[in-house]
């Protein structure tokens, strides 16, 4: 453990290189060298930090802290959710000197208890783990009690057979039984937000006609699926797969039909190709030609000099 380093854009209160660390640092037990569970009932009040992670964590809490630093925003919501780190990646709330008790559970264990098992094969498909800024599970009360129990069935299991035969084999499927029900929960949100699509395509359309009247593709150019998706405070992978699901093209396809669209609209207002390539945010003319052919199956010249017969 490293408390207070300073990072480039905050101070790293905890370095939680082991997933014992966490537990060590706020008082709570210690069962299993590469894995914890930590019952936050039951260690009472505890400082916040701001955690620079090198293991995976779940934290199933009831209420999350004001201000809570998720990914690369700020996070707010709550009863009932769940956020998931991975190697690599910052979470928690800057050590203010004030102490509170929290409810819930946190899982974490180590890259190497997982190494060659059937989890690290899974690892990509849960995408949970790949959240960006205000981003999270937020599970029904149902959802929570399965997810508490499993925890606490891992924690009895950690603590009592140490010594018993397979008893790394029976931890190992009690995260991977957590992690599934995760991604099930997961997919059942993400089914929601793909029934609310018609709003996320809405607002998608506003960020890119936004980013073209606040002049960013001045300094930025094309507006990215990476911007978008933040504009929208979901992740790109979460985002491709509402917008593939809605529209049955990818977000890259449809900000380039857009781009497009625009293009035709500024060609066919008499600019020439140079000015519209530039406006649009190209930093060569003759990318925009060749992706505007791509697009249409006509340069701009043969587009406009068709629309003027």
């Amino acid at each position: 453990m490293q408390p207070r380093v300073s990072d480039t854009s905050m101070t790293i209160d905890l370095y939680i290189n082991e997933a014992n660390d966490y537990a060590r640092d706020i008082g709570a037990p210690v069962y299993h060298p590469h894995v914890s569970v930590i019952s936050y009932d039951e260690v009472g009040e505890i400082r916040h930090t701001m955690n620079r992670f090198n293991c995976y964590g779940v934290f199933l809490q009831q209420e999350f802290p004001e201000g809570l630093t998720y990914g690369i925003g700020s996070y707010h919501e709550g009863d009932g959710s769940l956020l998931a780190l991975s190697p690599g990646q910052v979470g928690g709330k800057q050590d203010d000197g004030t102490r509170r008790q929290y409810h819930g559970w946190v899982l974490a264990f180590d890259s190497e208890f997982i190494q060659g098992t059937a989890i690290e094969q899974k690892l990509d498909s849960y995408q949970f783990f790949s959240y960006h800024s205000n981003e999270a599970l937020i599970l029904t009360p149902e959802e929570k009690d399965i997810l508490s129990l499993l925890m606490s069935n891992l924690r009895g299991e950690l603590a009592a057979q140490s010594e018993a035969f397979g008893h790394d084999d029976i931890v190992r499927s009690y995260i991977q039984l957590i992690l599934d029900y995760c991604n099930r929960f997961y997919f059942r949100q993400y089914k929601e937000m793909v029934a609310e699509g018609s709003d996320i395509l809405s607002r998608f359309q506003q960020v890119l006609s936004d980013y073209y009247s606040r002049g960013m593709q001045k300094k930025n150019g094309l507006p990215s699926v990476k911007y978008c998706a933040s504009e929208l405070c979901l992740s790109p992978g979460y985002f491709g797969d509402i917008i593939r699901d809605a529209l049955g093209e990818s977000p890259k396809d449809y900000i380039r039909g857009f781009v497009v669209m625009r293009a035709k609209n500024l060609i066919l207002s008499g600019k020439n190709i140079d000015r519209v390539a530039e406006e649009l945010g190209f930093e060569y003319p003759q990318h925009f030609t060749r992706m505007f052919k791509n697009a249409t199956g006509q340069t701009p010249r043969q587009f406009f000099d068709c629309q003027r017969k």
